[in-house]
C-alpha cells in the first residue's frame, strides 16, 4: 500500500484538513520535500507513505538547502495561516493561537509563547515564579528587542526530529504547524530535540540563505515556543527548560 491513514475520532474539529492545508502549503514552496496529501476530512488524513532510510549527511545538507528555499517562499504575515485555510491551527494537538502582526516580536510573545504558560502552571508543570521570568522575557520580545527587517518565513512550525523522515529519496517532512514566522524558529527547533547531522543541515542552509550574525545566540528565544508548548503538556522538565530559556533570552538583552 502506498499510503498511510490517520483516523482519530477524538481530535479537535479542523484538525487533519489543518495538517492537510500545512502541507500543502508548504509543499506549494518547491523547496522541503513534504507527505503528499491524498484527502483529509473529519477526523481523517491520508498520506503518502515514506519508506524509512538511515539518515545521512549527504541527504541532510540537500534537506538544508531546500529547507532555506521553503522559508524564502515566505508569507503574508508574522503568524499568517496556510493561504487558503480559515478553520484553527494546532501545534501536535494543542491550538496555536491565530493571531498576525507586523511586529515578528509582537507575534511571538503574545501568540507562540503567552498562550501556554497558564496550562504549564496548571498542569505543575511551571512554577509561577519561572513563568514571571518567562513574561519578563516576553516584554522584551514584545518590545522588539530581536526584531530585525527579515520577512515573515515559511515555516514548518514543529521541526523538531520526529517530522523529519530520511528516504531513500531524501528528507520528507511531516505533521507541521505551518505559519508565517521567522525562520530561526524552525532551525532552533532541530537543535532542541537531536535531528540527526544538525552540522550538515545547518551547513546547507547557509549556502542558500546566511544565517544572521548572533543567531546562535538567539536559539533559547526561538526555542521558547517549543519549550512553552510541551511545558504544558509533557512534564516538569520542560517547564525547567522553559524558563532557562528565558533567562538566557534575558541576558541577550
Amino acid at each position: 500500500m502506498d499510503t498511510f491513514v490517520k483516523e482519530r475520532s477524538d481530535v479537535p474539529p479542523g484538525f487533519f484538513e489543518a495538517e492537510a492545508a500545512g502541507l500543502r502549503w508548504l509543499a506549494e514552496a518547491g523547496g522541503a520535500r513534504v507527505a503528499q496529501v491524498r484527502g483529509a476530512s473529519a477526523g481523517r488524513i491520508e498520506l503518502e507513505r515514506v519508506t524509512p532510510a538511515r539518515p545521512t549527511a549527504d541527504a541532510s545538507r540537500d534537506f538544508g538547502r531546500a529547507l532555506a528555499r521553503t522559508h524564502a517562499a515566505g508569507a503574508e504575515a508574522f503568524g499568517a495561516p496556510p493561504e487558503g485555510w480559515d478553520g484553527p491551527l494546532y501545534i501536535g494537538r494543542r491550538e496555536m493561537p491565530r493571531v498576525t502582526d507586523e511586529s515578528w516580536g509582537r507575534f511571538y510573545a503574545s501568540g507562540r509563547v503567552l498562550p501556554y504558560l497558564e496550562p504549564a502552571l496548571e498542569a505543575g508543570h511551571l512554577r509561577e515564579p519561572e513563568a514571571g521570568v518567562v513574561r519578563e522575557a516576553c516584554d522584551l520580545i514584545a518590545d522588539g528587542a530581536f526584531d530585525d527587517d527579515a520577512p515573515p518565513a515559511r515555516i514548518h512550525g514543529d521541526l523538531w526530529s520526529g517530522n523529519v523522515l530520511f528516504s531513500p529519496d531524501g528528507v520528507v517532512l511531516i505533521d507541521p504547524a505551518a505559519h508565517g514566522g521567522h525562520a530561526e524558529t524552525d532551525l532552533a527547533m532541530l537543535a532542541l530535540f537531536g535531528t540527526p547531522h544538525l552540522g550538515e543541515i545547518l551547513a546547507g542552509y547557509q549556502e542558500v540563505s546566511p544565517l544572521r550574525d548572533g543567531w546562535q545566540a538567539r536559539v533559547p528565544l526561538h526555542q521558547l515556543h517549543p519549550l512553552a508548548v510541551h511545558a504544558a503538556g509533557h512534564g516538569r522538565a520542560y517547564g525547567v527548560e522553559l524558563a532557562e530559556a528565558a533567562h538566557a533570552v534575558l541576558a541577550l538583552a
